[in-house]
């Protein structure tokens, strides 16, 4: 193609480019515009990459690369804001979104922990009732998970320890599997969300009282400590972004439940995003620390109290000098 018709059928992209780039520039881009710009900074290169390779003029080459100079610029501009803020996500606006959100974290929270403590101390109380919410299989492969002989303890009971890093993929997928399931039900009316609070309440009571009971507090509970910090409140919070779904479609008010449920739909998937994160951290934690037991109970203790104190700090004042809640 000669030079002509190739500055012909592409000039008015790259005048467009341009345009775009001092409008980055000066800071007056419209989202909607800004958007393409990715995608039409990969074109320009490409056309620098054929004027080069087939020898036009350098006028052209040399504009061409000014371009895509300015262009590579902005792309490093653009990531580096996304990373700041991701950053201010993490540091403030998350646990500031979970205070503005406190009737349906509260909910989530009594029904979960609630029966999380009501469980354990039933079946504390009264053992066979283990048998009436786990099969008998079940509840002989917790025990074996926490049997102090072990050397390492949890679902990790039988792998070694180089296998920590399969560990934290299991334990990734598994959470994260359960926490979307928490939140994705709550378009079930709220009612999938609760119904799963409830049930993952129940089963993590009935495994803490069942162990206590036997008499694996040694090991049970300081493997725990730590990494629940971060995983059962992660459920939690996963149950309050599903509710918000579902009182959506309850109680829309003026809004048709579409719309409705679009607006509950951003601020659900923000509380998502927060709730993947600590469970990305319970995830390590419990490969990495909880399993092992080369550290003493009082380590594990005092780690895992201090985790909590530290969740507890995070989500209450967290953001407060960033903005109102």
């Amino acid at each position: 193609m000669k030079q002509s018709q190739f500055e012909q059928l592409h000039q008015a992209q790259w005048l467009a480019f341009e345009h775009l780039l001092t409008l980055l520039e000066h800071g007056k881009s419209r989202p909607e515009a800004s958007e393409t710009f990715a995608q039409d900074y990969r074109r320009l290169c490409q056309h620098l990459a054929l004027a080069q390779a087939r020898g036009y003029s350098s006028h052209l080459v040399d504009s061409l690369q000014q371009l895509a100079l300015r262009g590579h610029q902005q792309l490093y501009r653009r990531r580096h804001a996304l990373g700041a803020s991701i950053l201010a996500f993490v540091l403030a606006g998350f646990p500031r979104l979970v205070r503005q959100q406190w009737r349906f974290v509260l909910l989530a929270c009594l029904v979960f922990f609630g029966s999380v403590l009501l469980t354990g101390l039933l079946v504390y109380a009264f053992p066979d009732l283990v048998y009436n919410l786990m099969e008998p299989a079940r509840v002989a492969q917790t025990e074996a998970m926490y049997d102090p002989d072990q050397t390492r303890l949890g679902p990790a009971a039988q792998r070694l320890a180089g296998q920590d890093w399969m560990m934290f993929g299991y334990y990734i997928m598994n959470n994260i599997g359960i926490a979307f399931q928490t939140f994705a039900s709550g378009l079930l009316l709220g009612l999938g969300s609760l119904f799963f609070l409830l049930f993952n309440g129940l089963m993590i009571g009935a495994v803490a009282g069942h162990l206590t009971e036997i008499g694996y507090v040694q090991t049970f509970w300081p493997f725990v400590i730590g990494h629940g910090a971060f995983e059962l409140t992660a459920i939690a919070l996963s149950g309050a972004a599903g509710l918000k779904l579902g009182w959506a479609l309850v109680a829309p008010g003026r809004l048709s439940r579409s719309q409705a449920l679009r607006q509950a739909a951003g601020v659900a998937i923000q509380l998502v995003y927060g709730v993947i994160a600590m469970l990305l951290i319970a995830a390590f934690i419990e490969a990495y620390w909880s399993s092992r037991t080369d550290f003493s109970a009082v380590t594990k203790y005092t780690v895992g109290a201090l985790l909590w104190l530290l969740v507890g700090i995070y989500l209450t004042l967290g953001g407060r000098h960033h903005a109102p809640d």
